[in-house]
């Protein structure tokens, strides 16, 4: 679809460009012809069955602007997005579109959008940088603290003979009702609610797994006991229907129960497969120091990659600053939404305007612009380009989870149109592969010694004239 469509591309500066887009007579009138015969379906007249109108006779009947109008609205999204990878351009915020008239029959459809794209990048330094690295080290109390993850999840659930204390679990039945005052009462009425009545429930006091105020209220209690717990619903409950309603519930506690924790012992050991606690110690630390040489190349790669971002020259305009930053909110917010959240209710939690919120993202987003836009000319400067073999590796593990072979992947990625995106993901992985391959660690004190050290360039020097710097400078870095 995309080779379809001619482009001509305008700089206006400022990172922004203006895109004139020429969307062909015949895309234009199949898709005219499509949108007839989809209207042509729900359209009675008569002589023809139902869904059985001729889209000619349906342009006649209802008029070729109007079907044509319907037609352009619905594929312009395709288009703008065919438009896009034709220009060759990375947008950064929303698009301005100016579309024009409708052409008349034989003519191409023609409009125009201007948007902000991704600046670029002048490259300094990339291959060969010198970049903090620190060594892995597993201290003695991260163990210790996997060791007692374990013990919780061994342990063992005993009677107490006494009132129930926070970290206590109690067995209970409770029956809730919430308040409902008609109009001309004086008194509420409590009436019971879905969801509102449990048989032998258990529950960890101090939890702070059920709503605020019922299990404080049933510290203290004893088996056997039943109380009144008296609360109010959050506002922002779950269910619409109970949020910040008044409720009670009658609880009573069958149970109170202790956990005991497992002792770190031989049997203990054995119970998680291993001969005596120094094995397991061993395990442990192992398992740790792995996932923390993973954690350590990434902080590597990222700072590689950011050292380069350092060393070259990337203009970035706040318009471009404050596009990132909407389009960063808007994912965050598309994000939220399959947890519930909505946009006003993470507000309402935060306590913070939305504005404030742009703003603190603001120098986050300078700097992905800025990774961004380096990591393009790397690509470019070094001609970065993915092979089928380099994507059927890539591919391997997902096809492994899926059970399929590599080469059959790739080619469902082909017939489904996503391969180049694929590729452009690859390629910048590659890129920043490169840039970390490349670099030459160091230890973290050296390199903050180096940041330290005063030099001419950097920013802040005093002015000719100003009083020296208390910091030395050297020539060497």
């Amino acid at each position: 679809m995309a080779a379809a469509l001619t482009t001509t591309l305008t700089e206006l500066g400022d990172s922004r460009v203006r895109v004139k887009v020429q969307v062909p007579a015949q895309e234009v009138e199949g898709r005219l012809e499509r949108k007839a015969q989809q209207l042509g379906r729900e359209l009675k007249l008569p002589g023809f069955r139902r869904g059985k109108v001729p889209a000619p006779l349906v342009i006649q009947r209802i008029g070729r602007e109007v079907v044509l109008e319907e037609a352009v609205r619905d594929t312009l999204s395709s288009w703008y997005s065919d438009a896009i990878a034709n220009a060759g351009i990375v947008p950064v915020g929303d698009p301005q579109l100016d579309l024009g008239e409708l052409p008349p029959h034989g003519e191409a459809l023609e409009f125009s959008i201007e948007i902000g794209v991704l600046p670029k990048a002048t490259l300094g330094d990339y291959r060969g940088l010198e970049v903090a690295r620190r060594e892995p080290e597993v201290e003695g109390q991260l163990i210790d603290q996997e060791i007692e993850e374990m013990r919780e999840r061994l342990a063992r659930l005993e009677r107490a003979e006494r009132p129930a204390a926070s970290s206590d679990f109690v067995v209970i039945d409770y029956v809730g009702s919430i308040a409902s005052t008609e109009a001309g009462e004086e008194q509420p009425t409590w009436e019971a609610f879905a969801g509102g009545e449990g048989r032998d429930q258990l529950v960890e006091l101090g939890s702070g797994n059920l709503i605020p105020g019922f299990e404080e209220a049933l510290v203290g209690a004893s088996a056997g006991e039943t109380r009144t717990v008296a609360l109010r619903f959050p506002e922002q409950y779950a269910s619409a229907e109970l949020a910040g309603r008044d409720a009670s519930f009658e609880v009573t506690v069958k149970e109170v129960k202790l956990k005991e924790l497992p002792a770190v012992d031989e049997d203990f050991a054995i119970d998680a497969g291993f001969d005596d606690v120094e094995e397991l110690r061993g395990d442990i630390q192992a398992r740790l120091l792995e996932a923390e040489q993973g954690r350590i190349e990434a902080e590597f790669r990222q700072a590689a990659l950011d050292a380069a971002v350092a060393a070259a020259k990337v203009e970035v305009t706040p318009e471009l600053v404050s596009a990132r930053a909407r389009e960063m909110w808007e994912r965050m917010l598309h994000s939220l939404s399959h947890r519930g959240i909505t946009r006003e209710a993470y507000l309402q939690i935060t306590g913070r305007a939305e504005e404030e919120i742009l703003e603190e993202m603001a120098p986050e987003a300078d700097l992905a612009l800025r990774r961004e836009a380096v990591i393009t000319a790397i690509v470019a400067a070094e001609d970065v380009k993915p092979t089928d073999e380099h994507l059927i590796e890539a591919l391997a593990p997902m096809a492994e989870r899926e059970d399929v072979e590599p080469a059959t992947l790739l080619e469902d990625l082909r017939s489904a149109g996503r391969l180049e995106e694929v590729r452009e993901d690859l390629a910048v992985r590659q890129a920043i592969d490169l840039v970390a391959d490349s670099a030459k660690p160091i230890a973290p004190a050296q390199a903050k010694a180096r940041e330290d050290l005063w030099t001419p360039e950097k920013e802040g020097a005093t002015a000719e004239g100003a009083e020296a710097p208390a910091r030395i400078w050297t020539p060497d870095r």
